[in-house]
């Protein structure tokens, strides 16, 4: 292959991956709400900032053509975020009494 060939071939993976992190950066802001439950521990609500910090920095693990870094963080800052929500949810189901007759 020549150099055209394999310059093509890493723009369109820089630019897939350039999709895929700013998705993961919107999905994180529409996380966004579950900020607001009390019951979820600050740790994870922090973890969520320095994502979104991280990813929108110029100071990267791996240089900016590659967001292999940021799409990781943004996915440990979902992942994480999620699973203090259904946590904090099913301690709340499970402290309600079942009200079905």
């Amino acid at each position: 292959m020549d150099g055209k060939v394999w310059l093509t071939l890493l723009t369109v993976v820089a630019v897939g991956l350039a999709i895929a992190a700013a998705v993961l950066l919107v999905r994180v802001f529409k996380a966004r709400r579950l900020l607001l439950d009390a019951g979820i521990p600050l740790r994870d609500k922090a973890l969520f900032w320095v994502a979104v910090i991280y990813t929108v920095s110029p100071v990267d693990l791996i240089p900016d053509p590659v967001y292999l870094d940021d799409i990781g963080v943004l996915l440990l800052a979902l992942r994480s975020l999620h699973a203090a929500a259904g946590a904090v949810g099913a301690g709340r189901t499970a402290k309600e009494p079942d009200t079905v007759g």
